[in-house]
Formats: C-alpha cells, sequence, structure tokens
C-alpha cells in the first residue's frame, strides 16, 4: 500500500478522491489548497495527485520533482506553457496528464481514434459536452481529450481544424472540421457525445459520469501505475495497456 496526498483536497475532486484512497487501503497523506505548502505535502507521500488550478501547476510540479515523487494531473484548462513546464518535469520524475481519469473515458478516446481513422472526412465529427453551472472552463478537458484522439485518428491538428462557439451566419461546415459544443447547468457530473454524421447515417460514441467518485478511482488507479514507472510523460491510456 501507499500513500497518497491530493492538491486541491477542499473541491469536490478532493474529497472524493480522500474516499477512495482509504477505501482502496491507501493512506490518505494530506491535501492542501490554495496557500497550502506542495512540497512539504510532497515529502510525505509516495505520490501527488492534482486537481487544483493551472495557477498553481508549477508549484505543484516543483514539488513533485524536489521530492522525487510522481504526479497525477487532472487539472483542466492548461495551455501550451503548462504543457512545457509538464515535460520539463517528466525528465525528473514519473508525470501523468490528462483530461479526464476515468477510465471509461479513457477508453472512448481509443474508441474516437480508431472510427475517425477508419471513416473518411466526409464523415463530420461533433463533440457535445454538458457539465454542472459551476465548472469555468469550455469545452471541458474532456471534449479536447476527445478532440485531439479524433484529429490523431485522422493524421490532422485539431487547431488547425477545431470550431466552436458557433452563432450567426456562420457559413456552411468545413469538410474534415471536429466541432465542439457545450453545456451548463444544473449538477451535471459530465456527460460527452461524440457524433460521426455521415450520408444518411450516424454513429454517436458517449459516455456518462453518474458521480465524481469515477474520476477518483481513475487517478487512484493512475496513482497506484506510476509508482513502478521512472521519469517520463504518461498517459491514461498506458494505465490501460491501450
Amino acid at each position: 500500500m501507499a500513500s497518497f496526498g491530493v492538491i486541491g483536497s477542499k473541491g469536490a475532486m478532493g474529497e472524493a478522491l480522500k474516499r477512495v484512497i482509504e477505501a482502496s487501503g491507501h493512506t490518505y497523506a494530506g491535501g492542501i489548497d490554495k496557500g497550502g505548502d506542495p512540497a512539504a505535502l510532497a515529502d510525505a507521500c509516495d505520490a501527488l495527485i492534482d486537481f487544483s488550478a493551472p495557477g498553481a501547476l508549477a508549484a505543484n510540479l516543483h514539488a513533485a520533482v524536489g521530492a522525487g515523487v510522481p504526479i497525477v494531473i487532472g487539472t483542466t484548462g492548461l495551455e501550451q506553457s503548462h504543457h512545457d513546464a509538464i515535460d520539463e518535469a517528466a525528465r525528473a520524475t514519473a508525470v501523468l496528464q490528462t483530461g479526464n481519469t476515468s477510465l471509461g473515458v479513457t477508453l472512448l478516446a481509443h474508441l474516437v481514434r480508431e472510427a475517425a481513422e477508419r471513416l473518411a472526412d466526409d464523415w463530420d465529427i461533433e463533440i457535445v459536452e454538458m457539465h454542472h453551472r459551476r465548472k469555468v472552463d469550455a469545452p471541458s478537458g474532456t471534449a479536447i481529450l476527445l478532440g485531439k484522439a479524433a484529429a490523431k485518428g485522422r493524421g490532422i491538428d485539431l487547431a488547425d481544424n477545431r470550431e466552436s462557439g458557433r452563432d450567426g451566419q456562420t457559413g456552411a461546415r468545413a469538410r474534415g472540421a471536429i466541432g465542439f459544443a457545450a453545456l451548463r447547468g444544473g449538477t451535471v457530473a459530465g456527460e460527452h457525445s461524440v457524433i460521426l454524421a455521415g450520408e444518411q447515417e450516424r454513429l454517436t460514441l458517449s459516455h456518462s459520469a453518474e458521480n465524481r467518485e469515477i474520476f477518483a478511482r481513475g487517478a487512484v488507479k493512475a496513482a497506484e501505475w506510476l509508482l513502478a514507472r521512472e521519469a517520463g510523460r504518461y498517459t491514461m491510456e498506458e494505465v490501460l495497456g491501450l
């Protein structure tokens, strides 16, 4: 058994992580939030699990590297500078960053990539997601993850083929584009659908999150898996052996 520290411990995900860590027989080494000391937490645990905020990422990575412990990053809303920092930290310790720690979503992304690879670009791809009213970023990290999976299957760059926020006279849909729509309301934990629309037929691949503990279970499984890994940047697909 191992000891895990949680960054972002007072949020809904932090509370779910504490429950799952303890139910799994591991030790909950403690948690911190804004203003807390990630270095002290890193020194007290075998691995860190970070569900905080993009602005805290640099300090959290520094703490993981300094203590020589792996870190699972489930924080969303990351920009290229954050990914550059993750790449740098991964030279010194094991890092797993993902837009979604759910095992079901990980498999969904794999299926999306497979479908996009096998269907020509005359099959339009649209990604629709819905989350609770308090979510601050859109599209969700999971939607971006699914978009990247579709783009990888097509052998294209998502940034150059992305359509979102359609409003007004937008013109016809561009061939090969990957579209995004974000819905917000209520207490929805997470709903994601990838629609592949062809001529007179449509394929929909979907995932529904019924409770945030599914993300916590996936994050703990990822942290367990990282304990045996050397320095490097890893993915949830590798955790599932995909």
